[in-house]
């Protein structure tokens, strides 16, 4: 069974996405085909919004679902018209809000992902910037300014969970990376990194897995081989065991919960 689902935003959309998603994964039963409409800004836009949820409705036969953000409340009240099952997911809690502050809304768009606030924006440019220029161990003599600094094999999810920590909380992370070729043929703790070793946080992955995910990239490889994975692993986390370096198994974790298991056993806080 398809249900049709339409996020609708006047901004980029990002929110009705994130909220509306994280409803629908509790329906796993059902296949979703979801579209997102972002910038809904107008009486002129909504309409032609109307128009392609009632085709769905005709074409199918069944309401097509829709999480929408919009503050502007005729806007909203013009999309709720269509032949739709419409979840207002911005306006259900602005009265609320309003009633409980004894304030009414700004009602001003594009708040929440928008450069409103300009030392939140640089302050994320400045970490996704950071995370780029220190990736895969480049420019350790700068690990002094890291938050945070990533520690584990190749392809672990050091480099995207350094990134999301970066564009979703402003953190200055840092990773260095262990290869087969270096440290991981003897496997002692890397004394570049000992004046940084309170900020290093260890990721491990299963073997499986990391086998799987490397076969992807160099297939027949040694560096891919079911031996060397195990290896691997098995060394890496003895390290992190002798030198009293906290760390994550990631296997069986999205990005958002890995960085978020992270910046709450390091005791980072966010900065934007």
């Amino acid at each position: 069974m398809i249900r049709y689902v339409f996020m609708i935003s006047d901004g980029t959309g990002i929110t009705a996405e994130s909220l509306g998603n994280s409803l629908l994964t509790q329906f796993e039963q059902i296949e979703f085909e979801k579209q997102t409409i972002p910038y809904v800004d107008s009486i002129d836009k909504a309409e032609a919004v109307i128009t392609r949820l009632n085709d769905c409705f005709e074409e199918t036969g069944i309401k097509p679902l829709v999480f929408m953000t919009l503050v502007n409340p005729a806007i909203g009240t013009c999309i709720k018209q269509a032949n739709a099952c419409v979840f207002d997911l911005f306006n259900a809690f602005l009265a609320p809000l309003e009633q409980e502050l004894n304030i009414k809304s700004s009602y001003t768009v594009g708040r929440t992902h928008g450069v409103a606030d300009a030392k939140s924006y640089d302050q994320r440019i400045e970490a996704v910037n950071f995370a780029l220029a220190h990736d895969d161990g480049i420019k350790t003599s700068d690990y002094e300014k890291a938050d945070i600094i990533l520690i584990g094999v190749s392809r672990c999810g050091k480099t995207p969970s350094c990134l999301y920590m970066a564009l979703q909380f402003g953190i200055l992370a840092a990773n260095y990376p262990f290869t087969e070729e270096e440290e991981l043929s003897e496997f002692r703790f890397p004394e570049i990194l000992r004046p940084y070793k309170s900020k290093l946080f260890g990721l491990t992955i299963d073997a499986s897995r990391l086998q799987q995910i490397r076969t992807e990239r160099r297939p027949n490889s040694q560096y891919a081989s079911s031996e060397q994975c195990r290896l691997e692993v098995s060394e890496v986390e003895a390290m992190y065991r002798r030198e009293n370096i906290p760390f994550l198994n990631s296997t069986r974790y999205s990005i958002e919960e890995i960085t978020t298991k992270i910046m709450a056993a390091a005791g980072l806080k966010r900065k934007l």
